[in-house]
């Protein structure tokens, strides 16, 4: 296993250690830090060259800022050769915890069946250095997907950002739209002194729904991730069904885009 290790990948490494029935599937052979830190409870660190060319290595899990993700994979995918067996083929699989959470499934509930008429997303917290976790757009893709992953794929109306570096403030204002045309606004709002939240208004036809109540805490859910990862590895995943993650990987993925291109024509 390829780790860079920190906050991400100490959860990773407690997982991979602990007795899981989709732990039984992977054995943590070492970690991949850009700090020295020899060995961390018994696992030894490792070079990602020597993480790269070992033989024994098959699974690589990356756990780094955003900006240096397509590297990390662009290597992995390039300098590891397939090997024969059940791991003959390369699955890669994009993290999201974000509809493993406690709040996503109350939503998901909740949103069945009702016809919107109109939402609004905000979500606030601290600064975040754009160079290593990529445009508010990328950053905070995990609030877009659960607004496609609710309501189905959107298009874009507009998009403006504000931005007062001296301040460490940002606010990026997207609005959107349903295929029924229904309006969809999404803000990242972060700065100096805002606490991370999510405030939601979802308003249907039938009533509204103003923020999520208090319906418990997220428990294990990097570890349902690589339970469904294990799944993938083994092929327990349909074919539909990995066609539809990566549809609305790719279509999150291109509407960020979008937005940023709207925000920022120059770059």
């Amino acid at each position: 296993l390829n780790t860079n290790f920190g906050r991400a990948g100490s959860v990773r490494m407690r997982d991979l250690q602990n007795p899981h029935p989709s732990s039984a599937f992977l054995n943590l052979i070492g970690f991949v830090s850009r700090r020295e830190l020899g060995s961390i409870d018994g696992v030894p660190q490792i070079s990602l060259e020597d993480a790269l060319s070992s033989q024994e290595v098959e699974v690589a899990y990356i756990c780094t800022e955003s900006s240096s993700h397509e590297d990390y994979i662009r290597w992995v995918f390039h300098l590891k050769p397939s090997k024969e067996g059940h791991l003959s083929r390369k699955v890669l699989h994009e993290e999201h915890v974000e509809l493993l959470m406690e709040e996503f499934a109350f939503l998901k509930k909740e949103v069945v069946g009702k016809d919107l008429l109109k939402g609004s997303l905000l979500f606030t917290a601290g600064p975040l250095e754009e160079e290593r976790f990529g445009f508010p757009a990328f950053s905070g893709i995990s609030r877009l997907t659960w607004l496609v992953s609710l309501f189905g794929e959107l298009s874009l109306v507009s998009a403006t950002l504000e931005q007062r570096k001296e301040d460490q403030y940002m606010k990026m204002t997207v609005c959107l739209e349903t295929e029924n045309k229904r309006p969809l606004s999404w803000i990242e709002e972060k700065g100096p002194g805002l606490k991370r939240n999510r405030y939601l208004s979802f308003h249907f036809k039938s009533g509204s729904l103003e923020n999520v109540p208090n319906v418990g805490v997220n428990k294990n859910i990097f570890l349902k991730d690589q339970n469904i990862f294990v799944q993938k590895l083994l092929g327990q995943f349909s074919e539909k069904e990995l066609a539809a993650e990566k549809k609305r990987i790719l279509h999150c993925l291109g509407l960020a885009e979008e937005i940023r291109k709207h925000c920022c024509p120059e770059k």
